[in-house]
């Protein structure tokens, strides 16, 4: 019986079943994505892990006569091998990376193993980042990696608000269908047979709808992940992203999707068999507004008919609360993810591009070694295309600046203590002292540009220090840090002391694509000073820079030419990494182009799960809107006053939310250009209007066509039969 009965409705209601269909597969195929995107982003995460940090989940250090143990790691059961790493291991110690077969007792293990192999506890280590995308965690981490986690309460999220926006367009069929199942309720049928049936129907109408959904999710999330590759080449330390997708994945999404479409259908199902036999045949068809309600703002701006579109708006609340907040998170989330990826975008320019723009075309990083030889760098000079060329190295050190050696102007502003929260120590602030050592060639040129006389043994003293008190971080003033007429700084380190001759002070900096520190006095070395005088009271870095300038600032295939003979220069005798100016240009404007591309996809994908909404209400309330119109033309109400009070209905749903979204997009916007201590004009002159705009358009014109389309369906019935026919449907 239920079967027969079950079809027939399914095939005499084809408007309701479509919205079901359309429900489920809207449920699966976000679903779908969502996971597919997670998977990848996952796959992607570890493979990055392994890359920078290796694929082993143990490590042990133990000592050369040890390894001859090295089968009782293999004895445990959980091992699948155990390698010597032969990169750091030395003479007299042996590293031994660690291979299990299950991730989750890797911590109960690794102790075990190195009591076994007699070594002390803390020679073992873990690679905690990658056995944390495991859900391995360290039992002794108070704040382990939660980022795998973190995808999940996302991925559970969305599936609730998933059940919770459905729910709706199987409310919406249910309700249309009270009196019915009042009357089956008066003649035996149970409330979980009832229940049963309509469970059976969301299944039947939903196999298709999840299936298509869940494929074409594949496909989707497929599409983001060679959009993430397309905007993210050239980025420096990524490798390429590859598309994968399990078996397993496909099975739980297709199982989530069901268990959310029948969730979606329980409830109103439940609370449907709830009703006793008189409430079901008595019921109304449709939600009831008091009376004491009154729109005032609709009925003062449209009148009549803005009431009566406010009191139908009212008596759908809860059918179009989804459809409100999915709205309004769209919009606000759409909105503020534009003005943020704006206003990053011009804190770049600000503080990267632009200031650097004149300073560098090609940097070369070259590993682990101090500055090349000088044959090295003069061949370099003399290649065709560079205009100008400075290697240098990074060292730091530290030195004491007395009270009293602190120039009148930051003597003024309270010296360094108010200034960079410094405490004096017998009358002196430590200071750190960044050492930058140029090639003899590159210092010699600094000194010529600064006018200081030549010469290779001093150093040249950067003089200013930041005032925090009259400036900010992104408009810096600054203010001289000592007095001039000291001819020699000492630079300590421990008990060793060495002091430095001062040829100048200058507040001029070579051009290099550096960030000092605010509260430090830069020392600029030339090499020859730096081996034969300072190096044993300084922490010299392990790369070494070469700073290159090309004659053709604007074409990018000349500069990649450049770049390309260049590496191969130095790579002759020198590991070596490049960076081409044009192209990380290049390649930060295609990041910030996929973040919006990404999340602008969510906040599309967000809008259409409301906008389905509204066309769900829109046909689910068919019948009730029937006869709301119905009694309408019977007090004198045209058809075209009808259509006026579904246009008022279209313009609050989609302008109310526009009109939350506005001011509170201004403000975020305003909050976070403040923080950025950016001029507001610079940030409104580029703010992302015309694309919010259009956003805002989209869903107008949207929402409008669902209204358009169920007022044409309801205003082309004879409404004036509705009134009299009460028959089921």
């Amino acid at each position: 019986m239920w079967k027969d009965y079950s079809k027939s409705y399914i095939k005499n209601n084809r408007a309701a079943a479509i919205t079901v269909m359309a429900a489920a597969l809207a449920a699966s195929l976000f679903l779908s994505l969502l996971c597919g995107i997670a998977f990848n982003f996952w796959i992607y995460d570890v493979e990055q892990i392994q890359l920078d940090e290796g694929d082993w989940q143990g490590r042990i250090v133990c000592e050369k006569k040890q390894i001859s143990h090295l089968s009782l790691a293999e004895l445990f059961a959980n091992v699948e091998k155990a390698v010597i790493n032969e990169e750091l291991s030395g003479e007299d110690e042996i590293v031994l990376d660690v291979y299990f077969y299950h991730f989750k007792s890797v911590y109960d293990d690794m102790p075990l193993i190195a009591e076994r192999l007699g070594v002390e506890k803390d020679a073992v280590s873990y690679n905690s980042l990658l056995l944390s995308r495991y859900f391995v965690h360290d039992p002794e981490d108070e704040s382990p990696p939660m980022l795998l986690t973190v995808y999940l309460v996302i991925l559970l999220m969305v599936a609730v608000s998933l059940i919770l926006i459905i729910r709706n367009s199987f409310e919406l069929s249910m309700n249309n269908r009270i009196r019915q199942f009042g009357i089956f309720s008066g003649i035996g049928a149970t409330p979980a047979q009832i229940r049963i049936c309509l469970l059976q129907e969301a299944m039947v109408l939903s196999i298709l709808p999840v299936l298509t959904g869940s494929v074409c999710g594949i496909a989707l999330s497929y599409g983001v992940i060679l959009a993430v590759n397309h905007f993210a080449a050239g980025v420096p330390g990524r490798h390429e992203a590859v598309f994968q997708y399990h078996p397993l994945l496909f099975a739980a999404v297709i199982f989530l999707s069901f268990l959310t479409v029948l969730l979606s259908a329980w409830l109103p199902a439940k609370k449907l068999g709830r009703m006793t036999p008189l409430e079901a045949v008595r019921y109304a068809g449709g939600p009831l507004l008091k009376k004491k309600k009154h729109s005032r703002i609709l009925s003062a701006i449209f009148g009549i008919k803005g009431e009566l579109a406010g009191n139908a708006l009212k008596a759908q609340r809860k059918a179009l609360r989804i459809s409100s907040l999915s709205l309004v998170l769209s919009y606000l989330g759409f909105s503020v993810m534009l003005c943020v990826a704006t206003l990053s975008d011009i804190s770049t320019r600000f503080t990267y591009f632009e200031r650097y723009q004149d300073v560098w075309d090609i940097m070369i990083t070259v590993k682990d070694t101090g500055l090349p030889e000088s044959g090295v760098t003069q061949k370099l000079r003399k290649t065709a295309g560079v205009e100008d060329l400075l290697a240098y190295q990074k060292a730091e050190a530290v030195t004491f600046v007395p009270e009293a050696s602190q120039s009148s102007e930051l003597a003024s502003l309270g010296g360094l203590g108010a200034v960079a929260g410094a405490r004096a120590t017998d009358g002196r602030f430590q200071v750190s002292v960044p050492v930058i050592i140029l090639d003899d060639t590159g210092f010699l040129n600094f000194c010529t540009r600064s006018g200081i006389t030549p010469s290779l043994d001093g150093a040249i003293v950067y003089n200013r220090i930041w005032d925090r008190v009259n400036s900010n971080f992104r408009y810096k003033e600054y203010v001289p840090f000592v007095k001039e007429d000291y001819h020699t700084t000492v630079l300590y380190k421990n008990d060793l002391e060495v002091k430095v001759p001062v040829l100048s002070y200058t507040d001029a900096l070579p051009a290099l694509r550096e960030e000092y520190e605010n509260y430090a006095l830069v020392h600029f070395v030339p090499l020859t000073m730096w081996e034969n005088k300072i190096r044993q009271v300084c922490e010299s870095g392990s790369d070494s820079y070469i700073r290159i300038l090309s004659d053709n600032h604007t074409d990018p295939d000349r500069l990649a030419g450049l770049e390309k003979e260049i590496v191969q220069t130095v790579s002759r005798k020198y590991k070596a990494e490049s960076e081409n100016r044009i192209q990380e240009r290049i390649s930060n404007e295609n990041l910030i182009a996929g973040t919006k591309f990404i999340l602008g996809a969510f906040c599309v994908l967000l809008a259409i799960i409301g906008i389905a909404s509204v066309f769900s209400v829109t046909s689910g309330f068919l019948r009730q809107r029937k006869r709301e119109f119905a009694r309408y033309m019977s007090i004198g109400l045209t058809l075209r006053e009808m259509r006026t009070i579904f246009c008022i209905e279209a313009f609050v749903i989609a302008g109310r939310p526009l009109l939350i979204t506005l001011p509170l997009t201004v403000l975020t916007a305003q909050a976070a250009v403040t923080a950025a201590c950016l001029e507001p004009a610079v940030f409104w002159r580029e703010a992302p209007v015309a694309p919010v705009l259009v956003f805002a358009a989209a869903i107008v014109l949207f929402v409008t066509l669902a209204y358009y389309i169920g007022a044409k369906r309801l205003l082309r019935c004879n409404l004036n039969e509705i009134l009299r026919n009460d028959a089921l449907m």
